[in-house]
């Protein structure tokens, strides 16, 4: 880990948000990356304590920026380059639980529709919902 400039996709590849800095240049250019709250360049020079925000799946991480690296190395060693924001974590776990409830109350049905079901299902889609 070193002290030098290191610009903001090189970081971003370092610390292992993304496989390439090419995806990294991407996502940053298509606005999914914020340095400090704002849109920025690939070009951007990262410093310590800035907080940046990452698409990860579903959720989108805000992470404090602790050490700076332009080389990829582990998994340990990367999750040593930041610390995440505990407004993010409290985010990211109640987006977490929102999507198991909504998993859960979405369940397809168990069997096929018989007959008289896939008649009521036709009416529905041809007619609308009527009672």
């Amino acid at each position: 880990m070193s002290e030098q400039a290191i610009r903001l996709d090189k970081w971003l590849w370092a610390a292992r948000f993304f496989k390439t800095r090419g995806l990294a240049k991407k996502a940053i250019e298509g606005g999914k990356v914020h340095y400090n709250g704002a849109r920025t360049k690939t070009s951007k020079q990262v410093e310590i304590g800035a907080v940046i925000s990452v698409p990860q799946g579903f959720d989108m991480l805000d992470v404090e920026v602790v050490a700076l690296s332009e080389q990829r190395r582990g998994a340990p060693e990367a999750q040593a380059l930041y610390a995440e924001t505990a407004a993010s974590e409290a985010r990211r776990t109640r987006n977490a639980e929102q999507r198991r409830a909504n998993k859960q109350a979405m369940q397809p049905p168990k069997n096929r529709p018989d007959k008289r079901e896939r008649r009521s299902i036709q009416r529905f889609q041809r007619d609308g919902f009527q009672d």
